[in-house]
């Protein structure tokens, strides 16, 4: 049976963390340098979630005062 070759796993694992780590710096240079309409905050995330429809997608009950 063959033995495991720890030093190419730790290689790989080494290269994914390099291209990882090039590619965020990408985008946040990217972000720096573009105008606010492309790469801005998303307004999804600023906005008021609404809260007139269950999660289900169904409008609220109404509320009932029983003992």
């Amino acid at each position: 049976m063959a033995t495991p070759n720890y030093n190419y796993e730790k290689r790989q694992r080494e290269l994914a963390k390099k291209k990882k780590k090039e590619e965020k710096l990408r985008e946040r240079d990217a972000r720096k340098t573009s105008p606010d309409g492309e790469y801005g905050q998303n307004p999804d995330m600023n906005a008021e979630p609404d809260h007139s429809q269950n999660p289900d997608g169904e409008a609220p009950a109404a509320a009932s005062n029983q003992p």
